[in-house]
């Protein structure tokens, strides 16, 4: 029998996903992409909605591969095809390059590998469901907020095309030092005929709509801020330093919130939860509606942000509670449809209006109605039971 190893498997899904996580700093290269590629903030802004959507497609592809080869295989394929992506969006002078080396290829396979190292965690771990979640699920923005400095100081001395090179040999590196951690894990994924979980109820179906919905409000406006973070600072009178400052801090402050989410729907209700998150939320589009400054949109912004993490950290640990853990990468991937939903809604919608206006006041006011129906909904989702904390 082969010996299984949690930290092993946690120590893989944090290495990689770590400069995965570099797509949420996208905001930080919108200028120098213009520049570069003559491109408008409209395009860019698809870009990155491409790149949601070929991750979420990702997701709900990885598990129908599952015993199709060894975990360790799964993780190297995808790692090897994330590369060739960002070699292409290097070397790209079009939009369209862009689009399918950082937007289809990085995106695609970034996706299937976070299922792939989540799942092998979730089948080893026995305890602390929403914690263990919690934390993977953080690893996507603690890696922005690591990315985001590191893209300014490359940006500063080299081109753009040269940043996104340096970001595929560290997703290169990162990818090897994943498939040693999987193989000494002994992560395995069995095929889905090996799978425990049975078909969903019609209460789970009720559940998971709701989950759904209140994750897809929260993730619309938390990706807005976290795809244009820097753009909306700028659009609000900050300076080049205080739009960096504020992508680097929101993208770190939402990695919090998403561990503490996890951790949250540990020891509290979940419906509880989200609605405090959303709540949290729609107070900072409120504040920022009333008093538009810099140091006020910097502050709000990071507000928007941490309500989408704790909603995020909470989504994840639901889904440990309400599921056999067998089955928590299907259930996952379905549910981070709304993830891409948001994606390519929000944002678009966000730089479109301010191709027109040159501002987002109207996104942030959309942004808070959003949560205020969140609200509303996370209140009806049932609470967990014993039984659901311990699952099968």
């Amino acid at each position: 029998m082969i010996r299984q190893r949690a930290w092993a498997a946690i120590a893989a899904a944090t290495l990689l996903n770590l400069p995965m996580g570099s797509l949420y700093a996208f905001s930080v290269l919108l200028k120098p992409l213009e520049a570069a590629l003559g491109a408008t903030r409209s395009e860019l802004s698809a870009v990155f909605g491409i790149a949601s959507v070929a991750f979420t497609v990702g997701m709900n592809v990885a598990p129908r591969l599952f015993g199709l080869a060894p975990a360790a295989v799964l993780v190297a394929g995808c790692t090897v095809f994330s590369v060739v992506g960002l070699v292409l969006a290097a070397t790209a002078d079009n939009v369209v390059q862009l689009a399918i080396g950082y937007g289809a290829l990085f995106g695609l396979f970034g996706g299937a590998v976070y299922i792939f190292l989540q799942q092998g965690v979730n089948l080893i771990i026995t305890s602390r469901h929403g914690l263990v979640n919690g934390y993977i699920i953080c690893l996507w923005p603690l890696g922005a907020m690591l990315a985001a400095p590191a893209f300014g100081w490359a940006l500063a001395r080299w081109p753009v095309q040269a940043t996104l090179a340096g970001l595929a040999g560290v997703v290169a590196v990162a990818g090897l030092g994943a498939v040693a951690l999987t193989l000494h894990a002994g992560v395995r994924l069995p095929a889905p005929a090996a799978a425990t979980g049975a078909t969903p109820t019609v209460r789970r179906t009720a559940i998971f709509l709701q989950i759904w919905t209140v994750f897809f409000l929260a993730a619309a406006a938390g990706l807005t801020v976290l795809s244009q973070a820097a753009g909306i600072v700028a659009a609000y009178g900050g300076s080049t330093a205080m739009a960096l400052a504020a992508t680097t801090g929101i993208t770190g402050a939402i990695a919090a919130a998403r561990l503490s989410g996890g951790w949250l729907v540990d020891r509290f209700a979940v419906p509880s939860v989200m609605a405090a998150a959303h709540g949290l939320a729609l107070a900072g589009t409120i504040v920022l509606t009333l008093w538009p400054t810099p140091a006020v949109a910097m502050i709000c912004l990071a507000m928007i942000g941490v309500g989408y993490g704790f909603v995020s950290g909470a989504t994840a640990g639901a889904i440990a509670f309400y599921w056999p853990r067998s089955d928590y990468g299907r259930v996952a991937g379905r549910v981070y449809i709304a993830w891409c939903v948001a994606a390519v809604s929000l944002p678009v919608l966000a730089g479109h209006l301010y191709d027109l206006s040159g501002g987002y006041r109207l996104a942030v006011i959309i942004a808070g109605c959003g949560n205020l129906l969140g609200i509303g909904l996370a209140t009806t989702l049932p609470r967990q039971t014993a039984v659901q904390r311990a699952p099968a």
